[in-house]
């Protein structure tokens, strides 16, 4: 049975999910005190995060950039702040979704089951992929290059092996997209170049250089 953890303070919500996941299956973790949520939901090692913005002690944006230090659990953001900044802070920070209340709990649950595959797809992965002088172990997300190794962050790693499976192609930028954030909301396209930048700069820090070129207008090759 997968477990979900919803982190939300509104009782009413709170219950109403439980109990709405619950007939599909899931099995619900929903605490209701956060002093030490963090510890708490990394504790579970649940298959799922839905997660509140507006919580007491922490809010959402610290909840989820310190689960991603250690962890790569898939989350929602499920709030009722509907601003595009919100949106896009919550994508920097590692969240693979963003829902705003009121949502369809119908809608809600299909989010839940692809994200779920999805990462039950990505968890048994064991592939390392061989580009040039470098390698990306998936199973740990690094790259080795020399004696020198690195840690990315899940759309890092999914962006670098997207690029290098399709190696002397033009890959857009809405493909890179699509890949990165399979759904129906809208995500800004500063988000994409930011976690390029990010990608490339670390990268760069264990001597990887110039690896992947921006053709203007087109997209990204590997060069």
């Amino acid at each position: 049975m997968q477990q979900i953890i919803i982190v939300e303070d509104d009782q009413i919500i709170r219950e109403e999910l439980q109990i709405f996941l619950s007939k599909y299956g899931y099995e619900i973790k929903a605490p209701t005190e956060f002093n030490n949520i963090v510890d708490y939901i990394l504790k579970q090692n649940a298959d799922l995060i839905l997660l509140d913005i507006n919580l007491p002690i922490f809010d959402g944006y610290y909840i989820c950039r310190e689960i991603r230090k250690t962890s790569e659990v898939p989350i929602i953001v499920v709030t009722s702040r509907d601003s595009e900044v919100d949106e896009l802070m919550s994508m920097n920070l590692g969240a693979d979704d963003f829902v705003t209340k009121p949502y369809n709990t119908q809608i809600l649950l299909a989010r839940i089951a692809a994200l779920l595959k999805r990462s039950g797809m990505n968890s048994n992965s064991n592939i390392i992929l061989t580009y040039k002088d470098f390698k990306l172990n998936l199973s740990n997300a690094t790259v080795i290059y020399n004696d020198k190794n690195i840690e990315l962050t899940k759309n890092e790693v999914k962006i670098l092996s997207y690029l290098i499976n399709h190696k002397g192609e033009i890959v857009s930028r809405e493909i890179l997209m699509e890949h990165l954030w399979n759904s129906d909301f809208f995500v800004d396209d500063s988000t994409l170049t930011v976690n390029i930048t990010r990608l490339r700069k670390k990268l760069d820090e264990i001597g990887i250089k110039n690896v992947i070129e921006t053709r203007r207008g087109l997209g990204y090759i590997m060069r």
